[in-house]
């Protein structure tokens, strides 16, 4: 049965015995352990091999082991030192702690305080390994290439954003239709700016009830109500030094606006139940889908706090308006998705693209990723095809479609109504992929009717796509 690894350990001493001990009490907790007595050869252990850990002792025979620390962290900068030093040289250990060592423990000790310590410097550095990892991830995720568009809309947005990202702490509104990519734009504003080390925090004003969005964003002290068993931070108290998104703020109420109008002015608020004003630093950037001047002029938002929010507005265009930006959207959405689903998928097909690009989306971007998303779900083959569309995108195609360009067929003596009602079965077939129930659908017909005028008209189906 192998060994479970739980890290990689350096142990530099010049004593024999510590060095063996060291080894054989770490080992026995899974760790993997290379032991030295000196500085020379802990740098070329260092060069070997990569290690999670370096138990360092101070007295060395060709160094000490500050000295050594500082030839150490600067090139194995996250690498968790751990000095060991003699009672009486506790001042060693702090100006080895203000070098960069991540904790420190003096002669004589026991091997289960060395266990417990080497166990929680490990933990703390891959918590930390972890979040960079994440904040790197976030990064290259939110980066604004990430931002898909070239339209003259996005390009407008984007050179805006730009612009702004480094303006401190000053509060934006993003306005827009829902699906729009709104959330998006303030994580990129976000991870961009000065701020992005620090926390990013998204608050939906209609995800939580009235009755608890106040304590979710001003925190609240003890007994300041019935189940406030303890004194709580809010969101605003734990995003401090970061950005706090406030999606769908037209539906926050009046007298929450007033407490967030006074904490945009003054950094300032108090907790629920409490008179002890907190000063955070928070950038805050709201967005709302409503039209917020209107429900200004009829009292249901506050002027004051409208004109607060929008030092800085930013207007994302529905996707209606930029459907040249089509293209890369599904282009980027069908790669996603390639990787998630483990598929190879190219593209859509030339008619697939036009139904997309014809299409009105009320739902924006959201609507067009969960339509690309389905196709792929259901698909097979290495292209989208039209029988892979949702329904109600199909219909609206049919309905926008001009019926004078085909439907109509004239001759010498009028229209001839036979032949109309087979351009309009062949019509619903071709658009449904042979689908007789939807082609049925499409002309208010059931899949019996449909089935009869493909035997009177003699239409030859693919049975293999024949539902």
């Amino acid at each position: 049965m192998s060994t479970v690894i739980a890290g990689n350990i350096l142990v530099v001493d010049d004593e024999k015995l510590i060095r063996w001990s060291l080894k054989e009490c770490l080992r026995k907790e899974g760790y993997h352990v290379n032991a030295v007595e000196s500085g020379n050869e802990a740098l070329q252990a260092l060069e070997e091999e990569p290690y999670d850990l370096v138990l360092l002792d101070y007295k060395l025979p060709d160094t000490n082991g500050l000295e050594l620390l500082e030839k150490i962290k600067p090139r194995y900068t996250s690498l968790p030192v751990v000095m060991i030093t003699s009672h009486s040289s506790v001042e060693n250990a702090v100006a080895a702690m203000r070098a960069g060592a991540s904790d420190y423990i003096t002669k004589p000790f026991q091997n289960e305080d060395i266990v417990i310590r080497v166990a929680k410097v490990l933990e703390n550095y891959r918590l930390r390994t972890v979040v960079a990892k994440h904040q790197e991830e976030n990064f290259q995720r939110y980066s604004f290439e990430r931002i898909i568009g070239q339209s003259k809309e996005m390009s407008q947005v984007i050179q805006l954003v730009k612009r702004i990202v480094n303006t401190g702490d000053t509060t934006i509104l993003i306005t827009g239709e829902s699906g729009t990519g709104k959330d998006i734009l303030a994580k990129a504003i976000h991870y961009n700016s000065p701020r992005a080390n620090g926390p990013y925090i998204n608050i939906t004003c209609t995800a939580i009830p009235e009755s608890l969005l106040e304590s979710i964003l001003f925190g609240h002290e003890k007994g300041s109500f019935t189940d406030a068993k303890a004194q709580k931070k809010g969101l605003l108290e734990e995003a401090n030094g970061g950005t706090v998104f406030l999606d769908e703020i037209g539906d926050m109420t009046l007298y929450l606006q007033a407490k967030l109008l006074r904490f945009l002015e003054e950094k300032t608020f108090q907790r629920v139940g409490g008179n002890r004003d907190i000063l955070v630093d928070v950038r805050v950037i709201a967005a709302t889908n409503k039209d917020l001047k209107k429900m200004v002029n009829e009292g249901h938002f506050r002027e004051d706090l409208y004109f607060r929010l929008k030092v800085i507005p930013i207007h994302m265009p529905p996707l209606r308006e930029r459907t040249g930006d089509i293209p890369l959207l599904v282009d980027c959405f069908i790669k996603d998705y390639n990787r998630e689903f483990k598929k190879n998928v190219k593209g859509v097909a030339p008619d697939v693209l036009k139904q997309l690009e014809e299409y009105h989306w009320p739902g924006n971007i959201r609507e067009l990723k969960n339509t690309i998303e389905r196709a792929m779900i259901l698909g097979s083959g290495e292209w989208i095809e039209a029988n892979g569309m949702p329904l109600d995108l199909i219909d609206e195609r049919v309905e926008s479609k001009d019926k004078t360009d085909s439907i109509l067929k004239l001759t010498k003596k009028g229209i001839d109504i036979e032949k109309l009602e087979e351009d309009l079965v062949r019509q619903a077939l071709q658009m449904t992929g042979n689908n007789q129930t939807k082609a049925g659908r499409l002309l208010g017909l059931n899949r019996d009717q449909i089935r009869y005028r493909i035997e009177k008209f003699h239409i030859e189906l693919d049975r293999s796509s024949e539902d």
